[in-house]
């Protein structure tokens, strides 16, 4: 069943076209990805399908009694109210009736007429079914799933005003998925999301019960998800019955047939035209003028204008053009990182990290949100102390660093202002680098505070492809840009012919380009030599092997008490014995509680066998006493 059709639409944003003439249809329950350039429109349409706004052409129909959820980058609520009551609020019609039941129930508790009573719980009983059914009962579970799944338990106390914006999109994003709406809009869900977080969200949304559109230039999350594609390009959309990687080979196809179609075409139209000249040329030659020929050259003409003309598709469009060189190459040991620990106050973020990358290596840190990720770089970076441990930066080693915060200190500069800054060049020069970084014309003289998130990423990779650097620290290096703009710095990276240290959630990014992942997790570094699907992979055999060791019971028994024997050693020896008894059953206690804690599965094996030992002399030395 078709729940929302665009018919012939078309939009204009001051004299300009966004698009125009298109139409597509969204069926009950399909999962689609709608992709396209930054600034293709693919927000407006959004705000179209979720009719936020109206069309200056065309129609769009919704199905009768649809329910519309449409996720927008930075949502508005109550500023004073607390996160939970902001979750809330997702139940209100339901909180309204659980109101309503508390007050008759204390209705039914006061001495009243038998009449009143018995329709007190008639209503009662209706409410009280219709609040069952609505699921009423479950709304604190429901919002529990929601704050765990995302990883926001830490906001959940805090009042949504003091929250940052990328917080207060999580919050957005929490009530659209509490309010379950039939048709489901999610402008970039992924964005500000860790990497359990998001892989959290592709699983509910495969599950969910309902129409889900998402905008997002996560590949790996679209693949995860939808299941047709809907490409906004130069105003027009194509649709695709395919996830994403599919989508770009049928792409790439239909592009190449198209065309062949186009040259095969403007062939006829060439040889037709050769045509239409030479019998205007034989008709003039006759004498008198042989009008037969005439008449077949104005025939001709008329098939060509009557010729429905194909558009020449773009194959090559214009992308950014980013070619990263290294400088001199630097020392075998690039980075070196031993026992390094990091608090805040008493928040303890990691202990005991180790790390080693050597030249020309791809190393990647991750970890969920909050873990010290970036804590980490500042500190490599020495932007922050190190409380203990060492860190070493290797010889000849020339650092390029990419914040996620990009260009913060040159608000108020123009683009080309701010790139002159960092490379020494005259301005035509500067406008010939920064035109391959898609800065055209004036929008070299922009305000870096007025670029979206691309554009400053854009303007950062620009400085940095002209710094002689050969050690790239690169901080969420994907964050704001587009596919497209994604897969040229990969390309740029892939070919950078020194080392790589990155923090990303891309997990697309991280397959492709990393072969070693430092892990955090439970307040310590873990190493793989391998991607980030590898990784996982690991992670994930280690932690179920450790789950399977303890529901398993074996490495747990019970401590038997001691019998009381009469006495045939001396009381000294006894004494002696009953004292190391003790020792023993706390260093066992202390092990068993090691084990809870321990997430590496070699850690995990060394404790078992630990306990196992301790527990062979406790047997020993307890026969010994109960022989006594």
């Amino acid at each position: 069943m078709i729940i929302c059709s665009v018919n012939n639409v078309a939009k204009m944003y001051g004299g300009n076209a966004i698009f125009e003439n298109i139409s597509l249809e969204i069926k009950e329950k399909e999962r689609v990805g709608l992709v396209g350039r930054n600034g293709s429109g693919k927000t407006t349409l959004f705000r179209l399908l979720a009719g936020k706004e109206t069309p200056d052409s065309g129609q769009i129909h919704w199905k009768k009694g649809l329910k519309i959820g449409y996720l927008e980058q930075i949502p508005v609520f109550d500023h004073s109210l607390k996160v939970k009551e902001v979750l809330k609020s997702a139940f209100a019609s339901l909180v309204t009736i659980e109101e309503k039941m508390k007050k008759m129930e204390d209705g039914m508790a006061r001495d009243i007429n038998p009449d009143q009573l018995q329709s007190l719980i008639n209503e009662y009983g209706k409410l009280q079914e219709f609040f069952t059914n609505a699921g009423g009962y479950e709304i604190e579970a429901r919002i529990d799933k929601i704050i765990h799944g995302l990883n926001i338990q830490h906001l959940v106390t805090k009042e949504y005003g003091a929250l940052s914006g990328g917080e207060k999109t999580k919050i957005g994003l929490a009530m659209i998925l509490l309010e379950e709406p039939d048709f489901l809009l999610l402008d970039e869900p992924t964005n500000h999301l860790d990497l359990i977080a998001v892989e959290w969200l592709g699983k509910f949304l495969q599950e969910y019960d309902g129409t889900v559109v998402v905008v997002s230039h996560d590949r790996y999350f679209l693949d995860e998800v939808i299941q047709k594609v809907v490409d906004l390009e130069d105003g027009e959309v194509t649709t695709y019955h395919t996830n994403f990687t599919n989508y770009t080979k049928e792409k790439e196809e239909r592009l190449l047939k198209e065309f062949q179609a186009y040259e095969e075409q403007q062939k006829k139209i060439k040889k037709m035209r050769e045509a239409i000249k030479r019998l205007r040329e034989w008709a003039n030659r006759a004498n008198p003028p042989n009008e037969g020929l005439h008449k077949r050259a104005r025939n001709m003409e008329r098939a060509i204008e009557r010729m429905e003309k194909l558009s020449r598709p773009i194959i090559n469009r214009k992308k950014m053009n980013f070619d990263m060189e290294s400088s001199e190459r630097s020392g075998k040991d690039v980075i070196l990182v031993r026992n390094v620990s990091k608090s805040f106050g008493e928040q303890l973020l990691f202990r005991g990290v180790d790390m080693q990358i050597n030249y020309k290596e791809r190393a990647a840190i991750i970890g969920e949100n909050g873990t010290g990720k970036s804590t980490l770089i500042k500190m490599i970076l020495q932007q922050l102390d190190i409380e203990n441990g060492e860190i070493k930066i290797g010889s000849k080693v020339k650092i390029g660093y990419l914040s996620q915060h990009v260009l913060m200190e040159m608000e108020g500069e123009t683009v080309i202002e701010a790139f002159r800054n960092e490379v020494h060049v005259t301005e035509g020069e500067a406008r010939h680098i920064l035109a391959q970084f898609l800065f055209y014309g004036y929008s070299v003289f922009q305000k870096v505070c007025n670029l979206s998130g691309g554009e400053r990423m854009r303007l950062r990779l620009a400085q940095l492809m002209y710094q002689e650097v050969n050690l790239l620290i690169l901080d969420e290096p994907t964050n704001h840009l587009d596919i497209e703009s994604r897969e040229v710095l990969e390309e740029a990276l892939e070919n950078f012919d020194g080392t790589i240290l990155a923090v990303s959630h891309d997990r697309y990014f991280l397959n492709k380009l990393f072969q070693k992942i430092y892990w955090i997790e439970s307040q310590e570094i873990r190493c793989y030599i391998g991607n980030y699907n590898y990784a996982r992979e690991k992670s994930e055999e280690k932690r179920l092997s450790k789950r399977q060791v303890i529901d398993s019971g074996k490495w747990k028994k019970p401590i038997q008490p001691i019998k009381p024997k009469p006495m045939r050693e001396t009381r000294f020896n006894q004494a002696h014995w009953e004292k190391e008894l003790e020792g023993l059953e706390k260093e066992i206690t202390e092990v068993e509680q090691r084990i809870e804690k321990e997430v590496e599965w070699d850690s995990l094996e060394k404790l078992v066998s630990e306990k196992e030992e301790l527990e062979r002399k406790w047997e020993q030395l307890y026969r010994r006493i109960d022989d006594i």
